[in-house]
């Protein structure tokens, strides 16, 4: 038997590292890079000798991220892809707006979270690129390889009953939503290929989860202990799989999803 009929039900990109996550209908996979646009920005907290020239990757605690930054959350930003302008909204407002490729515009974005976070800045916040990079452009994702991240929405559901709780799918910043496997199915993915149309993507890693994923992603508020519920629950902090892009293609909402592996 192979394995169960899946589907995409929702994509996302986070062209910000912390920022919001912009939907997508559709986006092409190029092999051996992430979905285009994805952590192609981060915000540097504090020097860390980052490179645009040679990029290498950090961890992300060097950046500002929701793992120690929840503030962050409370933001709404959007991202333009064809004038890379990042704009930036709080309280209901337009706060900032700056064109990452600028100076200027890099200015104006930092400016505003030296204003916002004062208290927990460990240094200047500045706009980091990996746009330039030779080859491919650098992702500041939280692992060194250029990959996409899976979410199965069957293995939120189960964590939702564990916590007694609503548990947004978007806590966990995946690229890819998909509905149709059981719970934790992804898990039995490590090593095997998905095909997406035209697209295959091979499962290389599960995604160990962190204290990000306890910020309602809706207000910032730190309600949950999702690392500590699921090792208590299900004897692991993973949730979610990381696959590298061997093929690529256009891939869309409500898209199939197939695997040869056996169950």
């Amino acid at each position: 038997m192979t394995s169960p009929a899946a589907r995409i039900e929702a994509l996302y990109r986070y062209p910000v590292k912390a920022l919001s996550p912009q939907p997508l209908e559709r986006t092409m996979l190029t092999p051996g890079r992430t979905i285009a646009a994805d952590r192609l920005y981060a915000i540097e907290n504090g020097p860390t000798g980052f490179d645009p020239a040679a990029p290498a990757y950090f961890p992300k605690n060097r950046f500002l991220v929701l793992m120690k930054n929840e503030r962050l959350a409370a933001l709404r930003t959007d991202y333009d892809e064809d004038t890379h302008t990042l704009t930036i909204g709080h309280e209901g407002r337009e706060a900032a707006r700056g064109d990452l490729r600028t100076k200027e515009g890099r200015l104006a974005i930092e400016a505003f979270f030296r204003r916002f976070m004062p208290a927990e800045l460990n240094g200047p916040p500045k706009v980091l690129s990996g746009e330039g990079a030779p080859g491919a452009p650098h992702s500041f994702s939280d692992v060194a390889r250029k990959v996409v991240s899976i979410i199965n929405l069957a293995s939120v559901a189960a964590v939702e009953t564990a916590t007694g709780q609503a548990v947004d799918p978007l806590r966990f910043r995946g690229n890819i939503h998909v509905s149709g496997w059981p719970a934790w199915h992804e898990f039995d993915l490590l090593g095997a290929e998905i095909a997406i149309g035209t697209a295959r993507l091979k499962v290389v890693k599960r995604i160990v989860r962190c204290a990000a994923t306890n910020v309602d992603p809706a207000t910032g508020i730190r309600d949950l202990t999702i690392p500590k519920t699921l090792l208590q629950s299900f004897g692991h902090a993973d949730c979610g799989i990381y696959a590298e892009v061997i093929t690529g293609g256009d891939i869309a909402i409500g898209d199939a999803l197939t695997s040869d592996i056996l169950i």
